[in-house]
C-alpha cells in the first residue's frame, strides 16, 4: 500500500453539543475533552499507537494550556505534551491543523480538536481605570478599534443585506438544517461519533418542528431593519471534538480507513465582515489540493448564521443543498472552540464510517476575519 502524500485522520469523536445552561453545564472546557481524548486513546493504544503530543482548540476557558489539563484528565500521562491554540472560532480546525503539519515532518500519532463551555466560561474584567470599578466583558477584542469590530451578529447582518441575501432564504435554510439534523438523530446517524460525558449521549439544539412559518415570525435580533433572528443564528454551546492524525507511512502499516489531509490553509481579509472570511481559505485549499468544488463529495461549512453561510456559498457559486446535509451549527449547535473539529467528525462519518468515500471539505469563519479550510479524502 502505497502511503498518501499527506497526514491521515484514522479516528474522529465528538461529544454531544449542549445548548449553554443546559445538558452539559456542569462540565468546564478541560473536562468536555478528557473523554474524548480518552476514547481516542483506547482507539489508538489497540493499534499499538500512543501520542506523541495532543493540540486542542478552545475561546474562552480559564486558560493554563486548557489541552494539557485535559490531556492530564484522559490519562494520557505527563510524559505527553500539549498545546492550547486560539484562532477563535476556527481554533478546532486550525488545532488538526498544527497537528498535520507536525506530522508532515515527524512520524507518530497526534490527537488534535477543540473544546468549549459557554457554561463555564470564566467571568472576565477590564482593570480599574482612574478610580472606577473593574469593568466586565464577555469577549476580547478581535480588532483593534471598535469600527474595526462590529459583534459578531450586527456583523452577519450587515454582510446578509450587503449580499442580497434575503430573510426568507434564511429561515429556509435555518428550518432545513434543523429538519436534517434532527432526522438525522432519529436515524441515529450520530451515535457511532458521539462520547457521551455524564450520561449525556445526544445534543440538545435540533427541533424537528422549527419551520419557515414559525422563524418567520421571530423578530431581528441586531437591527430593528435586520434579518437574521435568534432562529436563523447558531445557539451558545458546549462540546468537544477531536480527531486521532497520523503520518501517511505509519498509516500504511495500520492498514484502516482514514481520511487523507490534502490541504488546510488559512487566509485572512476584512475584521468588519468575518463571515466571508472562509471564502478565500476555501479557494486556497482546493488549489492547493488540486481539485475543485465540483469534485468535492461532502462540504462542511460553519453555520455560524444562515445569512453568512449563504453570502458564502453565493461567492463560491456553491448550492447551498450540498452543505452540511445532516445538519449544521444551526441546528447542532456552535461550542466556538470545537465547532471545526466537529466538521471533520462529521466528514469521518460520511466518508469512512458510511463507507461512501470521496473528497471532503470542511470550512470555518472566525472573528477577526479570518477564515480555515481543509481538504481530505478517503482512503481504504
Amino acid at each position: 500500500m502505497t502511503p498518501p502524500r499527506g497526514p491521515v485522520i484514522v479516528a474522529a469523536r465528538r461529544t454531544p453539543v449542549g445548548t449553554s445552561g443546559r445538558s452539559l453545564a456542569a462540565h468546564g472546557a478541560a473536562q468536555l475533552a478528557a473523554p474524548v481524548l480518552a476514547d481516542l486513546a483506547e482507539t489508538s493504544r489497540a493499534w499499538g499507537l500512543t501520542a506523541r503530543e495532543v493540540v486542542l482548540g478552545n475561546c474562552t476557558g480559564p486558560g493554563g494550556d486548557v489541552a494539557r489539563v485535559a490531556s492530564l484528565a484522559a490519562g494520557l500521562g505527563g510524559e505527553v505534551p500539549a498545546l492550547t491554540v486560539d484562532r477563535q472560532c476556527a481554533s478546532g480546525l486550525a488545532a488538526v491543523g498544527v497537528a498535520v503539519d507536525t506530522l508532515r515532518a515527524r512520524r507518530g500519532l497526534v490527537l488534535a480538536g477543540g473544546t468549549e463551555s459557554a457554561s463555564r466560561a470564566p467571568w472576565r474584567y477590564w482593570p480599574p481605570e482612574d478610580g472606577s470599578a473593574p469593568r466586565r466583558y464577555e469577549r476580547a477584542p478581535f480588532a483593534p478599534t471598535p469600527d474595526q469590530d462590529p459583534d459578531m451578529g450586527l456583523a452577519a447582518d450587515l454582510l446578509a443585506e450587503e449580499r442580497g441575501v434575503s430573510r426568507a432564504r434564511q429561515d429556509a435554510y435555518a428550518a432545513r438544517s434543523h429538519a436534517r439534523a434532527a432526522q438525522a438523530r432519529a436515524d441515529g446517524r450520530f451515535v457511532a461519533e458521539i462520547v457521551p460525558v455524564g450520561g449525556v449521549a445526544l445534543d440538545d439544539r435540533p427541533r424537528a418542528g422549527l419551520t419557515e412559518d414559525r422563524l418567520a415570525r421571530l423578530r431581528p435580533a441586531f437591527r430593528a431593519e435586520g434579518t437574521v433572528t435568534a432562529g436563523n443564528s447558531c445557539g451558545i454551546n458546549d462540546g468537544a471534538a477531536a480527531v486521532a492524525v497520523v503520518d501517511g507511512a505509519t498509516w500504511a502499516a495500520l492498514g484502516v480507513p482514514g481520511l487523507e489531509v490534502l490541504a488546510v490553509e488559512t487566509t485572512a481579509g476584512d475584521t468588519r465582515r468575518p463571515g466571508i472570511a472562509l471564502v478565500p481559505a476555501v479557494r486556497e485549499a482546493l488549489t492547493a489540493a488540486g481539485t475543485t468544488l465540483d469534485a468535492v463529495d461532502a462540504v462542511e461549512l460553519n453555520e455560524a448564521f444562515a445569512g453568512q453561510v449563504l453570502a458564502c456559498c453565493d461567492e463560491l457559486g456553491l448550492d447551498p443543498e450540498r452543505v452540511c446535509p445532516d445538519g449544521g451549527a444551526l441546528a447542532l449547535g456552535h461550542p466556538w472552540g470545537a465547532s471545526g473539529a466537529i466538521l471533520l467528525v462529521r466528514l469521518f462519518t460520511r466518508l469512512v464510517r458510511e463507507g461512501r468515500g470521496g473528497i471532503g471539505l470542511a470550512a470555518i469563519a472566525a472573528g477577526g476575519g479570518q477564515g480555515v479550510a481543509m481538504v481530505v479524502r478517503a482512503c481504504p
